[in-house]
Parts: structure tokens; sequence; C-alpha cells
């Protein structure tokens, strides 16, 4: 196989993960800003968690977090190595408290330093925070949690009900 073709075919596999990454984020988006918007703002303007947007946001990543790691698991990366849930799960969570603090520092300066309340000013702070986290996600859970099977193991194979591209079977003769 030619080195052309060899990186065709890793650039391919990339695009493939980073769409099923850019699918499995924008769930967990709608999640994480919908529940924070709902505990911050209810429906009325007013939620549960309105005095305490930092609460809010934490509630909602955890939410959020969650989600990302069922679809990411089982869905964007579940061809690579399986590890223990427990321990998977934990450095999945411990990667994503890092994009947390760098989230509520933002949201922090915008609420207490700046004074800014509103829904609109909450929101920009929040979509930046996202935004600086999302590229550090998907290098850090591709590296260090969902990790390419190493060479000479064999991976878990795929749930039969959806195969890969690379794993269709040929029907040719």
């Amino acid at each position: 196989m030619s080195l052309l073709h060899r990186l065709a075919r890793r650039m391919r596999h990339l695009a493939h993960e980073v769409a099923k990454f850019g699918v499995v984020g924008a769930v967990a988006f709608v999640v994480d800003m919908g529940g924070f918007s709902l505990l911050r703002y209810g429906i009325d303007g007013d939620g549960i968690l309105h005095e305490k947007p930092l609460t809010a946001r934490t509630i909602s990543v955890v939410l959020a977090t969650v989600v990302a790691y069922l679809g990411n698991r089982h869905w964007t990366w579940r061809h690579t190595e399986r590890r223990k849930v427990i321990g998977e799960y934990t450095l999945f969570f411990v990667l994503n408290l890092a994009a947390l603090a760098i989230n509520l520092a933002i949201l922090a300066f915008v609420n207490y330093v700046l004074a800014l309340h509103d829904p609109v000013s909450n929101t920009v702070a929040n979509l930046v925070g996202i935004g600086l986290g999302t590229l550090a996600r998907f290098w850090s859970y591709r590296r260090f949690v969902f990790r390419a099977a190493l060479a000479g193991a064999t991976p878990a194979p795929p749930p039969a009900s959806d195969p890969g591209p690379d794993d269709r079977v040929s029907t040719a003769a």
C-alpha cells in the first residue's frame, strides 16, 4: 500500500471520527445549554438556580458529560481498546473537569467581574468556554481515553447491528 493511499485512508478515518465526535458533541451541547438555561432562567425567566449560575453550570455540564461519554464510548470510538468502565469514565470525567474549570472561570468573570447577568452574556460566556475546550477534549479523548488498540492486541469487535466502513462483508464471490 502506497504512502499516499495510507495517508488518504487515515484522513478518511479521522474525518469519520471527527464527524461522529461532532454529532455526540452537538447532543451534549443541547443537554448542557438547555439544562443551564432551564436551571438558571426556567420557563418564565426565574429558574430554581437563578441566583447560582455556577451551580447551574456545574449540573448542566455533569449531565452533558454523561451523555458525551455514552455517545463517544458506544458510537464514536466503539472500535477502540476497552478498559474497565470505571477507570475509563473517571479519566473522561477528569478531562471534562479541566474544561469545566475554564468554563466556570469565564462565566464567573462575566457574572461577578463584569456584572453581566443577562441570558445573552451568559450564553456568550458559555459558548466561549465550550469552544476553548472542544479541540482539547477531542485530542485528549482520542489520546488518553479511547485509545486505539495496542499493536498485536485484538480490539473489541463492533456490534453486528452497525458495521463500520471497514467492517462490511463483501457479497461478491
